[in-house]
């Protein structure tokens, strides 16, 4: 079959890179891609939010499914433009409806949805700018740390964590204004303070059944020790040392299930990915976020553990028949590393000529990259490039994954050394 993967990022490649073993596949393309992506596929230069231009590229490449990266197109109603389409309706799109892409699409939407299911979260209040004497007035009520998140899609960096109140109540005012995150923040959930320990989950759901891929855990900020501005995510490790089996029955019965039920019971048909952003509090399983597709870099580290061939999993939701697919999970660990430009998550340079190096024992999946006139790679985004590799543990992995990292060079070349370091602290009991 032909496949198309729509977006431009790790996440992506890594897509590519695992539908491109299958033994189904026929012809791979990916839209618009990266220098990464073409060399084991064909990129397409197309806009990810103009729908019709996909479409008519589906019908003449017969594409039987396209597989959805990014949440924009999604929360925007891709999976509705093809749906409501009678030509397009023999495609299968990996990816839910912008109804259930409303689990990311909007943080207070989500929050509802939880608090309707009975699914474990932080206590919240959402917010508009009408509401502002209430909201300052919720926030007062709180205790320190104060967790102020934009309502709409933001780029994964629409959450805003603060100690002190007076500067919450600022950040506030400036989210509700339209200043600090545009028409996503004009819209604020403002939510308690959970400690603990966070991780990623993923399953594949056709609405019905669901399967479960491996856990991972990212680390957000640019510094090392967590320290800094929030970014894309600059390193994964999988698995996660402290889910052990007791947590994850816990998730799988408080969380996973009661979603999947839960999305049926409100009449929201939902095909596609579930990444559900989770917190550890003393044994216990919170969900911090929704997203309606796979993170990154956290599928960097996942795919490379997935044995079975993903495109058997697509073709499962396209025939109803997901719950009868076999997923098996590589026991062995996987890290990867993020190659950034100088400057990022501020202002960067595009256009860098990388060089590379001794790339042994990893996969390296391009992020930000374009081919130059001449056939050479050059940056082109903050995140550059994810150095992934596999191993009989995290640190075994990391290892593989930082001394790659050191045989690629371009200018202002930056990245973490303390990717998965934490856990080497962080017990089981935590």
């Amino acid at each position: 079959m032909n496949v198309l993967i729509l977006g431009s990022g790790g996440r992506e490649h890594a897509i590519a890179w695992k539908v491109s073993h299958s033994s189904i596949l026929n012809q791979l393309y990916v839209a618009p891609g990266n220098a990464g992506t073409a060399e084991i596929a064909t990129n397409a230069a197309l806009d990810l939010m103009d729908f019709h231009a996909i479409a008519a590229f589906c019908l003449k490449q017969n594409v039987s499914i396209v597989v959805v990266g990014p949440e924009a197109p999604l929360v925007d109603g891709i999976v509705d433009f093809f749906a409501a389409d009678e030509k397009l309706q023999g495609i299968t799109v990996i990816g839910p409806a912008s109804k259930g892409a409303q689990l990311e699409g909007s943080k207070a939407f989500a929050k509802a949805f939880m608090e309707r299911h009975q699914i474990p979260t932080a206590r919240y209040g959402a917010f508009s700018a009408d509401d502002q004497e209430e909201a300052l007035a919720f926030l007062s009520r709180l205790k320190p740390p104060y967790v102020l998140k934009a309502d709409g899609l933001a780029a994964g960096k629409g959450v805003v964590i603060l100690d002190d109140l007076k500067e919450a109540e600022i950040m506030l005012s400036e989210m509700l204004s339209g200043n600090a995150f545009g028409k996503s923040g004009e819209r604020v959930v403002i939510e308690e303070f959970l400690k603990g320990s966070e991780v990623s989950m993923f399953i594949l759901t056709d609405g019905h059944s669901f399967k479960l891929f491996p856990e991972a855990k990212d680390y957000k900020r640019i510094g090392e020790g967590d320290t800094g501005l929030n970014t894309g995510g600059m390193g994964a490790v999988s698995p996660v040392s402290f889910v052990n089996p007791e947590f994850m029955e816990k998730v799988k019965n408080q969380v996973i299930i009661p979603t999947v039920k839960g999305l049926a019971a409100d009449g929201i048909a939902y095909k596609g990915f579930i990444f559900f952003g989770l917190m550890k509090v003393q044994g216990d399983p919170y969900v911090i976020e929704y997203n309606c597709r796979l993170g990154d870099p956290e599928t960097e580290v996942i795919l490379p553990r997935i044995k079975s061939d993903l495109l058997h999993l697509f073709e499962g939701i396209a025939t109803d028949t997901l719950s009868e697919c076999d997923l098996e999970i590589d026991e062995r660990s996987a890290s990867t590393v993020i190659l950034a430009s100088g400057g990022y998550p501020e202002a960067y340079e595009k256009g860098k000529a990388i060089q590379f190096g001794d790339l042994s024992e990893t996969q390296v999946f391009h992020a930000g990259t374009r081919l130059s006139k001449n056939g050479g790679v050059l940056t082109n985004g903050g995140r550059v490039l994810a150095v992934s590799a596999t191993g009989t543990d995290v640190s075994d992995a990391l290892k593989k994954s930082y001394k790659a990292a050191a045989n690629i060079q371009f200018e202002g070349v930056y990245y973490r050394k303390d990717i998965g370091r934490d856990l080497q602290k962080v017990t089981a009991k935590s």
